[in-house]
């Protein structure tokens, strides 16, 4: 899809855009299956587990360098990470770290009532949006965090770290990409202790949840505050493969309803590109990530 087509959350889309989204992806659709049907053997079906709806996503063309990475939840590198993956696709392994889970959102709850229903649906989900990028997939099988939130075990992150450890022992070379942590979630904070304590200087930008995407105007204060000039940004421009993006996040359901609700990580990489979209003057979306300089 040409970049004209791409909707704009700007001041005269603002109120329009989750719809607007939803009727570029539906074209975005027609043009993949007609390039399916005319032999394009790149696109592939996806189905979301929650909903059973079908889509078609071109999986993306792989360059030499592996990537493992760590990820507190199912979605989190789908939410965060997943356009630059598209982008950008290396030989993946994705270790998730809290699979043991009872959030689903509230249209699901009657279907999947319990930790054990939630969490096999959760992971499948995460096992077919990760399918598009052929990765590898690993589950610690921690429990998350439940509300209220306090701050992490220290216990917990020893553990969690040893765990980590043991499985990045047995999968060779490869760069290491976790969260930032600049939501405060415990999960998301002890995950990033783990990961630097390992040796991780690459990190995206985690951003608040489903519901609350791009609004955690006092997290990001608390991020800029916590880590002061220890990390250079870097942003990555995903328009190309945005719609994309949203199937995957499409795949992830159970977190979000309805569809029009799923706009708002785009919403936000609208908002991550303005640097991009002043040089160039074209509408763009993009995601940030971190590195962190040596000390």
């Amino acid at each position: 899809m040409s970049l004209i087509d791409l909707p704009e959350p700007d001041a005269d889309g603002i109120y329009t855009f989750p719809q607007a989204l939803l009727q570029a992806h539906h074209s975005h659709q027609q043009l993949l299956d007609a390039r399916a049907c005319d032999g394009d053997t790149s696109v592939i079906d996806v189905t979301a587990p929650f909903t059973g709806d079908r889509f078609l996503i071109q999986r993306p063309e792989q360059a030499d360098r592996p990537l493992i990475v760590l990820e507190p939840h199912h979605d989190d590198l789908a939410l965060s990470a997943s356009g630059m993956l598209l982008y950008q696709a290396r030989p993946t392994t994705v270790i998730t770290v809290f699979t043991r889970s009872v959030t689903v959102h509230r249209a699901a709850r009657q279907q999947y009532p319990d930790e054990s229903s939630v969490s096999t649906l959760r992971a499948a989900e995460a096992q077919e949006a990760l399918r598009v990028f052929s990765a590898r997939h690993l589950q610690l099988g921690h429990a998350d965090a439940r509300p209220p939130y306090t701050q992490h075990d220290p216990a917990v992150l020893n553990k969690v770290t040893q765990d980590l450890e043991n499985a990045l022992a047995d999968l060779g070379d490869g760069e290491l990409l976790a969260p930032a942590a600049v939501t405060r979630h415990p999960d998301h904070l002890l995950v990033h202790e783990a990961a630097k304590r390992l040796g991780c200087r690459w990190l995206w930008e985690d951003v608040a949840f489903w519901s609350t995407y791009g609004l955690s105007v006092d997290d990001q204060q608390l991020f800029r505050e916590r880590v002061g000039d220890s990390l250079t940004e870097e942003v990555y421009d995903i328009t190309p493969v945005m719609l994309d993006k949203f199937t995957l996040l499409r795949l992830h359901a159970s977190q979000l309803q309805p569809d029009t609700a799923l706009y708002r990580p785009l919403r936000y990489a609208w908002t991550v590109a303005a640097p991009l979209r002043q040089r160039s003057g074209r509408p763009r979306f993009a995601e940030r990530f971190f590195r962190l300089e040596a000390s």
